[in-house]
């Protein structure tokens, strides 16, 4: 397989930590979104969106979006389970990750901040505090959702005791909250994921700074 991808970008960090919870070997195929590599001829051929990831299976399979990547990952490689076995489980596990995937990482991901830096309304110009703020405030409520959501069913990890498709959301999420200097001290169960993760191979190995286009 073939991840089309960019080491700080959180959808291809989710996408690398599923793969490796897999046990899947795959190349990577890095794009400097900085650039616009994404934007290039070549990538629109192959995902016409123009953003990451993009999947190329070994059966020759473009995926595209990371929540269709990751649960086609999980319907054709089972082992070890990213989904609990019940219905219930599954929507409860599912709901956690789109608290990232759908009210966080959209409004903070690199194409919406580059919109955020040119406005000039509400206090926010083009200075790093006024997109630290407006990523910070949607990273807060949605980790003050989280940290509830954990508590009620997190053993260890955002739902139970084995790592889901709710901690390849997570660990990125946090990644990328440091990144817009948002205090986390208010989310001590997030961090406790957080530290778990940095002592599992599949997560040490997803890290954006072991990826090969690392700055």
């Amino acid at each position: 397989m073939i991840l089309h991808g960019y080491w700080r970008s959180g959808t291809s960090y989710r996408t690398r930590i599923a793969l490796n919870l897999k046990g899947l070997e795959y190349q990577q195929a890095p794009l400097d979104l900085r650039t616009g590599a994404q934007k290039s001829d070549a990538y629109l051929r192959l995902n016409p969106q123009g953003l990451v990831p993009a999947l190329e299976t070994d059966e020759g399979l473009v995926l595209t979006q990371s929540p269709a990547i990751l649960e086609w990952l999980e319907e054709t490689h089972s082992e070890p389970p990213l989904l609990p076995r019940d219905a219930a489980g599954r929507a409860q596990v599912r709901a956690m990750a789109a608290v990232i995937g759908c009210d966080i990482h959209p409004l903070n991901n690199l194409r919406v901040l580059k919109a955020v830096r040119g406005l000039i309304s509400d206090g926010m110009g083009a200075d790093q505090a006024g997109v630290d703020a407006w990523a910070g405030r949607w990273i807060i409520e949605g980790f003050t959702a989280l940290e509830a959501l954990v508590a009620r069913h997190g053993d260890g990890w955002c739902f139970g005791a084995a790592p889901t498709l709710a901690d390849c959301y997570l660990i990125p999420q946090l990644y990328s909250a440091r990144r817009f200097n948002v205090d986390l001290a208010a989310f001590p169960r997030l961090l406790e994921i957080e530290a778990r993760a940095e002592a599992h191979p599949a997560f040490i190995a997803a890290q954006p700074e072991n990826q090969p286009d690392a700055d």
